[in-house]
């Protein structure tokens, strides 16, 4: 009989451990690229520490999209396909499978942070509901790198003397807008530019000033013009079968933490590119960021208006175009959304 209790007592034990381990839940996160060592220092403490914050039992994975072997523009593919519970999403990359969630950044529509955010507000839940339909995904977070500016290998002094230059591109719309000043643009994604700038295989990139420091642009460039035409808007996305594998207390718990990481990026891009705009170009006020010596081009209000020109007269009707073969209704969502907030129209 003792034998027996014991064997008992044994077996239970060992479901209750068998329980207990697979009551975990295993999330495979896909970060940032390395190179924007700021924005993943920030997403690796915050992964790190989700569980214990969370009070969700979790066993973590975390590795940064390069280190993976994750190009930018598969992202919403892979996650669909469960490759991954969540990843960081850029968002003008991967909209090329859908030009609707390039509505939420397009080119020259908000091109400072707090009017940004009234935009990725206004357009968040149109977007995470397609996200959901069209890619078995949810949204967590929306957070911009800062306004995207022009890092340049070789002179200009306005936006004139693209012409006739090969400039990275990053999203449909900025390729309209490249285009449109006599630009050709190149696709690349961030890994990929400082080789494509330091070979010759493009001129200029277009990226946060943040970025280009902790990119080290500034070795392979010479010449910085600061007029910001999008805010780069990035998302951390989760299988959509993985969240809803979660109790509903446990949603509430994990959306809190990354609300919390949400209002953390958004203030890196708000607070941190001042700074690297000083220490790319050589700046006594240089802090936090790398010194380089960067020539700083002004910007004149004559180019800050070919901006706003080029985002109603061609950026907005190219995307309508492209957006409402895909879904009859995506123009008119836009007005009601991100339009609305932005003060912007699509005829």
């Amino acid at each position: 009989m003792r034998d027996i209790l014991l064997a008992s007592s044994l077996a239970a034990s060992l479901i209750a451990s068998v329980t207990t381990a697979t009551a975990q839940t295993p999330m495979r996160v896909a970060g940032n690229f390395s190179q924007n060592n700021k924005q993943v220092d920030i997403e690796r403490s915050f992964f790190e520490g989700l569980p214990a914050a969370s009070g969700v039992d979790l066993t973590v994975n975390y590795n940064p999209m390069d280190v993976v072997g994750v190009k930018a523009p598969d992202a919403l593919r892979m996650l669909r396909g469960g490759s991954f519970d969540v990843m960081s999403v850029q968002i003008g990359m991967a909209s090329r499978d859908d030009p609707f969630f390039e509505g939420v950044d397009l080119i020259g529509v908000a091109t400072d942070m707090p009017a940004l955010r009234k935009v990725v507000d206004a357009y968040r839940d149109a977007f995470d509901q397609r996200l959901q339909q069209k890619f078995n995904a949810k949204v967590l977070t929306l957070w911009p790198f800062g306004p995207q500016v022009f890092y340049c290998n070789q002179e200009i002094k306005e936006l004139a003397d693209l012409k006739g230059l090969k400039v990275r591109s990053f999203t449909p719309s900025m390729s309209a807008m490249l285009e449109s000043f006599g630009a050709t643009p190149v696709t690349l994604q961030f890994s990929e530019v400082y080789p494509a700038l330091q070979r010759g295989v493009a001129s200029c990139g277009v990226t946060s000033p943040t970025s280009g420091n902790t990119g080290n642009w500034p070795e392979v460039t010479s010449y910085l013009l600061p007029l910001s035409v999008s805010g780069s808007v990035q998302g951390h996305f989760m299988n959509l079968d993985t969240w809803k594998k979660l109790s509903a207390e446990q949603q509430t718990a994990l959306m809190t933490q990354f609300k919390a990481l949400e209002d953390k990026l958004w203030d890196l891009a708000t607070t941190a590119n001042d700074d690297a705009v000083a220490c790319n170009t050589g700046e006594a006020s240089c802090a936090n960021h790398k010194k380089f010596s960067m020539k700083l081009v002004s910007i004149s209000d004559s180019d800050r208006q070919k901006i706003k020109d080029v985002a109603e007269k061609t950026v907005l009707p190219i995307w309508k175009e492209t957006c409402n073969k895909i879904d009859a209704a995506c123009s008119e969502t836009w007005n009601k959304t991100a339009g609305a907030a932005a003060g912007l129209t699509i005829k």
